[in-house]
């Protein structure tokens, strides 16, 4: 992919110079690997924004379940799995 953008920072001098060293010590330019962390960095950020939706969606689609009347109470959740609990506990 062709470079026509150009990035400039302001940093430490203690920071930049470990940087630097650390890029030399992996055999990589430092440009290179500050591209690597930036990709690895939109990714992430793509990555919870996907996540974000998903948990929103699956809020909705329960707020809207639980409005149309398709949930069951707590009563009848408890008492169900209180059956399950006594039926694991007698085959043990």
């Amino acid at each position: 992919m062709p470079k026509a953008a150009v990035f400039t920072m302001k940093l430490e001098a203690d920071l930049r110079a470990a940087f630097m060293a650390a890029a030399e010590a992996s055999h990589r330019p430092a440009s290179q690997v500050v591209r690597e962390m930036m990709r690895e960095f939109v990714q992430r950020q793509q990555e919870q924004r996907d996540h974000s939706a998903f948990l929103q969606g699956k809020v909705e689609a329960a707020r809207a379940s639980a409005e149309a009347g398709r949930g069951r109470s707590n009563e009848v959740v408890e008492t169900a799995f209180a059956a399950r609990r006594a039926r694991i506990t007698d085959r043990a």
